[in-house]
């Protein structure tokens, strides 16, 4: 996925850099939408996975300071090996889709200045 959403962005960021005549910007701008909403969707479903692996954690922390049971420590850990990739993971997600927001200004921009 991050590779899509990165790719797909740069393409976009590559046609409004050297935008050709030819270009039909209603029809980008009807791609963009749907390309940004399956990202935010994308989006949606990381930012729940995130934010149950955090709370998790915490239950397993607030466990372990109540209880002082060893073996949860095992599942703290574990629990800390899969957050913190889904972090950079939603990170990196927040921010394309962020820039696709500017994305979508510019192409309205191009549509009201002429563009096709």
């Amino acid at each position: 996925m991050k590779n899509r959403i990165i790719n797909y962005r740069q393409r976009i960021d590559a046609l409004l850099a050297h935008p050709r005549a030819e270009t039909d910007w209603n029809v980008v701008l009807r791609e963009h939408l749907t390309q940004v909403s399956f990202f935010q969707h994308e989006r949606l479903i990381h930012l729940i996975v995130t934010v149950t692996f955090a709370l998790l954690t915490m239950i397993g922390l607030a466990v372990y300071c109540i209880a002082e049971y060893m073996p949860i420590l095992a599942l703290i850990g574990l629990l800390l090996v899969l957050l913190i990739p889904y972090i950079g993971h939603y990170y990196i997600l927040e921010n394309e889709v962020q820039k696709m927001y500017r994305q979508y200004d510019q192409i309205l921009q191009n549509i009201k200045s002429g563009g096709n």
